[in-house]
């Protein structure tokens, strides 16, 4: 009798272990389809030169941005990714150790109101190489123009990852100390990598707007430039009520401090030394 006993509660059988995989395949997927947006706007932010434009293209799958450094305007393009209308505003690049001319920051901030009624995510394009306190307080300078809740909205997207070969990009944030560490913990160290030299349909674009999709869903809704400006109104009323002087916005580098990324950028990505 008791070897036609029932096997004890608690032992997996194979058909089991595929019916509990099966079933969070479904799990997943049910959380992704209720993330998934029809349409994901976009604004790209960055220097003048490392990727940004180039990254605006990758998404856009073909070449809508011009790759040239001086770039003054915003440029908008759309494209359709896996069902999505998917929205990209290429903004003008900051400079990497001298002053960004006001007409250069009023248009940035412009390109926010580009994607009506507000971009879903910023994306803060950053070569990988050397990053200093000069490039850290160059991004705090002019993303800081959106206000600080843009920071909700910011995903830091590494551009040139081919130069890290067998090192991780996780060795590579650690390494670079706590410059890196500051715009990533800003941004609650939302990141991906993307590789440029893949042009075309590449299932990298895909995810990422999963990852925008993702930051829409934690964070809800999108980044309202008529709401920060409203913020910005009220702060600058209470400042001449009180007869305070209204905080300059971002930090501002020393003159001749350093060019830590534009040497990082003298070296070819895709050199074999």
């Amino acid at each position: 009798m008791e070897a036609n006993r029932p096997h004890q509660t608690g032992v997996t059988t194979a058909g089991d272990a595929s019916g509990t995989e099966e079933e969070a395949k479904k799990t997943a997927a049910a959380a992704q389809a209720v993330n998934r947006l029809p349409e994901v706007r976009l604004v790209v932010l960055g220097w003048r030169w490392p990727g940004k434009s180039l990254t605006g293209n990758t998404i856009i799958g073909r070449e809508e941005f011009r790759l040239e450094r001086a770039a003054e305007f915003c440029v908008k393009r759309q494209t359709e990714v896996q069902g999505r209308q998917v929205t990209v505003v290429d903004t003008p690049g900051w400079f990497s150790a001298q002053d960004t001319p006001p007409s250069y920051k009023q248009e940035l901030v412009r390109g926010a109101s580009l994607s009506t009624p507000g971009p879903h995510a910023f994306l803060l394009v950053i070569p990988v190489g050397m990053f200093t306190e000069v490039d850290r307080a160059r991004i705090e300078e002019h993303v800081s123009l959106f206000g600080e809740g843009v920071w909700m909205h910011t995903i830091v997207v590494f551009t040139w990852a081919e130069v890290l070969r067998t090192i991780s990009i996780e060795r590579y944030i650690r390494r670079e100390g706590k410059e890196l560490q500051w715009v990533l913990e800003k941004c609650k160290r939302r990141y991906f990598v993307i590789n440029n030299c893949i042009f075309g349909e590449h299932p990298q674009v895909g995810r990422l707007m999963e990852r925008v999709e993702k930051m829409v869903a934690e964070e809800g809704g999108y980044y309202n430039p008529e709401e920060v400006e409203k913020e910005k109104k009220k702060s600058l009323d209470e400042n001449q009520n009180t007869g305070g002087v209204g905080r300059d916005l971002g930090a501002r580098p020393k003159q001749n401090s350093g060019l830590g990324l534009s040497k990082a950028m003298e070296v070819d990505p895709l050199s074999s030394e």
